[in-house]
């Protein structure tokens, strides 16, 4: 993976300063924007790492949510309730899993309405190969020690603890 290059300038703080010339004060603003494009730049690099084992993040997650259920497999309704998607993000999440021979999916021989899916072999390799790579990167965030780490973490935890539903 190429090194990021950094700005000239921080795009927002002129957007704060601007807004507060115009607007009023910028500091939800600049906070609301700062997550946005702190998420933005994580989610591209995670990508990006995860791009030689031809998986996204977001698929990875499924892979390592699966690899943490006690009995092998989940619902995909729990998938989505877990990772806090729309049901058509994980049905095509699973497709492309099951497509890549990284996942299985069968019906639920207790409730054959419910479809369950779980790792395959290869998908446990792939996982362990993705999770040392993403890992190795700090998870994207390495720009930050592991002190501010925890702080932004310990910061965020009310933002994070809203029950949103869209």
């Amino acid at each position: 993976m190429t090194a990021p290059r950094r700005l000239p300038f921080d795009p927002i703080e002129r957007a704060g300063e601007l807004w507060e010339e115009r607007v009023g004060p910028a500091g939800p603003m600049r906070l609301a924007t700062t997550i946005m494009r702190v998420q933005q730049i994580v989610v591209a690099t995670l990508d990006a790492t995860l791009k030689p084992f031809d998986i996204t993040f977001a698929r990875y997650e499924v892979l390592r949510l699966l690899s943490f259920s006690r009995s092998g497999s989940l619902p995909l309704s729990k998938i989505g309730e877990r990772l806090m998607v729309h049901p058509t993000s994980v049905t095509n999440a699973i497709d492309r899993l099951v497509a890549a021979g990284l996942v299985d999916r069968a019906a639920d021989t207790a409730d054959r309405r419910r479809i369950l899916a779980s790792l395959t072999p290869r998908g446990r390799e792939v996982l362990e190969g993705a999770t040392a790579a993403i890992m190795a990167i700090d998870f994207g965030v390495g720009a930050l020690d592991a002190a501010d780490q925890q702080a932004a973490y310990d910061l965020l935890r009310p933002v994070r603890a809203v029950d949103f539903e869209a």
